[in-house]
């Protein structure tokens, strides 16, 4: 049995989250860990909210909140959707924690200590309205390349180009709307990435040619441009403070820390979080994940994320551990996703195009998403959701090829046979060359689960489906019971156990769907538990005799009123 650690992406604070987010990180990574707990492995799931930064205090004024209360409203939000979505996490946190603030000021002070970060003075607008400094996102003026007019001191929404606040024309703050700034200048501490630069090459060189091509041409992009020294604090009232003891004049002047200097951090402190809210029973040494000589040489750490992140988690991240001079458990293998698009443009909230996750699970079960998403995973390049696509989907893969295969042999099983399974004679000719196929499948879906590769994972999945209709039809029962009622009984008991294999191997994309196939039987063990391809190929684990019921109808299929209801609430393809 392994040790998996796995995270994913932190979702901002800052509202729900559209699907592109929750197949760019949150959704694969639970796949991938119900599929590692399944096959018995100790598995630690861990994730949170990231709540510091410029866009969740302007989000909380805009809001009308305190921005501790907009954090901890948000936070429940986003809970209850990922609970809908059926995301199996060992712990949900949140970067404000106390958890948060004290490892990453224990980080800061290691890393001052070995001589890693150093005070600086810098120019910066200075609001006088505000009597504050103000950080990049929190000016905001025309652009000078676009003319847009709502441009951040950082950079562009509408072009994208990176900008300085000095760039930008009418500036004015975010705050007060006051455009009366002045550049003054004020001390920030700065991450000596620099130095570290050789360190972080020669792990990334040591471990970056597992990850996929996506993950490690982005470091390494980032390792040939050079590694720069960037600055960790910013002027806000919200955020894990500069410690008085180190910095005492900077704490005075309110300095916290940049969200991305602690923000993945939290994965660490998130851990703690889960490690301190054990129950009096259950011990829970959260230094045993991450801390080397502590446990954490024995854990595989695994992180998700969409390809933005990505430079953050292998270089910035890592260079922050390094520089501690501490044992800090470092990433084994990233997966990064690229982009969802909807139509092939952007999701947007303000121009009402894209599903958020919310009224996703408003429209249909969570399933019907997971599946999807994950089957069609932005992994080698972008994706796009349609609705049409969706659609097929669902009702092609979903609906007809597992649904109605579970329906067709539960029911006229019951009609011809009762109440348990049939007996019927010896497996045949034709049950010895299924049993060989679904090994064969089973052990091609294995190997896409180990090696993260989920679009594959999820064509084979389709395909083992596949294989019980291909059997069924060639056996044709409905026939067979008019001259054969014994063969008939074989066949059909034969299909309730590739049913019960089904709602094994299948728990990882469609969990809610798995438990009601499962409890279709009345078995007494624990009936989750992976098959492996061995155990498959003599499709035996439902023995004859065995009570089972018709669940309801799996998977209802979207009618083409349905198609086009959801295309007019959330926008279709542009004309």
């Amino acid at each position: 049995m392994a040790r998996h650690l796995i995270t994913s992406a932190l979702p901002y604070i800052n509202g729900i989250k559209h699907l592109g987010n929750m197949v760019g990180s949150m959704l694969p990574a639970d796949v991938y860990a119900r599929y590692l707990r399944q096959r018995g492995h100790d598995v630690l799931y861990i994730c949170a909210t990231d709540e510091h930064g410029t866009p969740a205090e302007l989000a909380a004024k805009e809001a009308g909140l305190p921005v501790d209360a907009f954090c901890a409203e948000q936070h429940g939000a986003q809970k209850a959707v990922y609970d809908g979505f059926e995301l199996a996490f060992d712990h949900f946190g949140r970067s404000s924690s106390e958890q948060n603030v004290e490892i990453t000021q224990h980080f800061a002070r290691k890393l001052h200590g070995h001589g890693f970060i150093e005070e600086r003075a810098i120019r910066q607008v200075f609001s006088i309205a505000d009597d504050r400094f103000l950080p990049d996102r929190y000016i905001v003026g025309t652009c000078p390349h676009c003319g847009y007019d709502k441009a951040r001191g950082d950079q562009c929404e509408n072009c994208t180009r990176v900008l300085d606040p000095t760039d930008l024309i009418d500036a004015r703050s975010a705050i007060s709307g006051s455009s009366d700034l002045e550049v003054r200048e004020t001390k920030h501490l700065f991450l000596l990435q620099s130095k570290l630069a050789g360190e972080v090459e020669a792990w990334i060189d040591a471990t970056g040619d597992e990850w996929p091509q996506l993950a490690s041409s982005i470091a390494r992009k980032w390792l040939t441009e050079g590694l720069h020294d960037r600055s960790i604090t910013r002027d806000l009232d919200w955020g894990v403070p500069v410690p008085a003891d180190t910095w005492p004049e900077l704490a005075a002047e309110g300095k916290v820390f940049y969200v991305w200097f602690d923000a993945p951090i939290e994965y660490i402190a998130a851990t703690k979080e889960w490690s301190d809210s054990a129950p009096s029973d259950e011990v829970r040494d959260w230094k045993s994940w991450w801390y080397e000589g502590a446990g954490a040489e024995s854990v595989r750490y695994t992180e998700f994320m969409a390809k933005d992140n990505v430079p953050f988690h292998t270089v910035m991240f890592p260079a922050t551990e390094l520089g501690t001079r501490e044992p800090w458990k470092k990433v084994d293998y990233v997966k990064a996703f690229n982009w969802l698009t909807y139509y092939g443009g952007k999701f947007s909230t303000s121009q009402k195009r894209g599903v958020f996750t919310d009224a996703a699970l408003e429209l249909l079960p969570a399933d019907y998403w997971r599946y999807f998403l994950i089957a069609n995973a932005p992994e080698s390049d972008d994706s796009s959701f349609s609705w049409e696509h969706f659609t097929a989907t669902v009702n092609k893969d979903l609906a007809d090829t597992l649904g109605n295969f579970v329906n067709r042999v539960l029911s006229f099983s019951r009609k011809r046979f009762g109440d348990d399974v049939p007996a019927g004679r010896e497996a045949g000719e034709a049950e010895h060359k299924l049993g060989e196929e679904i090994a064969g499948l089973l052990a091609e879906y294995e190997d896409h689960m180990e090696t993260l590769q989920f679009r594959k994972a999820a064509a084979s999945l389709r395909a083992l489906w596949s294989a019980g209709n291909s059997y069924l039809e060639e056996k044709a029962p409905w026939l067979e019971i008019k001259t054969d009622q014994e063969g008939a009984a074989l066949t059909l008991r034969t299909a309730m156990n590739l049913i019960h294999l089904y709602a094994v191997v299948s728990e990882p994309f469609i969990p809610a769907s798995a438990k009601a196939l499962r409890a279709a039987f009345a078995l007494t063990e624990d009936t989750a538990t992976w098959v492996s391809p061995e155990e498959a190929r003599t499709l035996a684990s439902v023995p004859a005799g065995t009570p089972f019921t018709v669940p309801p109808v799996l998977f209802a299929k979207i009618t083409d009123e349905d198609l086009e209801s959801y295309k007019e609430r959330f926008g279709g393809a542009e004309e």
